[in-house]
């Protein structure tokens, strides 16, 4: 089967959360702060590959999504950043936003690869908020939302 235009769902992955998080020590009256940042989200790259021919194997996934970052952690632990997802797609696919009908890329050369969806940033842990007069701050930050997009591939 022979398949040149494939609408898909495309979306990235969300930044991980910062942790609020306290030191605790049997010794140690006043431990301070000690959350980690949140891991990035993966992104959505697409990659040509001289093997292929057609997108047929794009046809039947319709929506395809990259891993979230991890949320941070206790002990000033970052949170793991999350996979990118890679889409092979044949030599010479044309890559369009189905709602702008901007175009993102042409894949000309094999292993070229086009960015298409970024990975949304982790957020902040309260050891970063820390200042000489909120030595031991209750904040932390969200990560990023992911983005999602149409696309049309050519």
């Amino acid at each position: 089967m022979f398949v040149d235009l494939v609408r898909i769902k495309l979306s990235s992955g969300k930044g991980g959360d910062g942790t609020v998080a306290f030191r605790r020590e049997k010794f140690v009256p006043m431990g301070g702060p000690s959350g980690g940042d949140g891991g990035k989200g993966g992104n959505v790259i697409f990659v040509g590959d001289e093997g292929l021919s057609t997108l047929v194997d794009l046809k039947y996934n319709k929506v395809l999504r990259a891993e979230d970052g991890e949320n941070g952690k206790p002990k000033k632990m970052n949170g793991a950043g999350g996979n990118d997802l890679i889409v092979k797609v044949p030599v010479g696919t044309t890559i369009y936003d189905e709602e702008t009908g901007k175009v993102f890329g042409d894949i000309t050369d094999n292993e070229q690869r086009v960015l298409v969806c970024r990975g949304g940033r982790g957020g902040r842990g309260n050891v970063k908020f820390t200042t000489s007069r909120n030595t031991a701050p209750e904040i932390a930050e969200k990560g990023e939302p992911c983005i999602t997009r149409l696309v049309r591939c050519e």
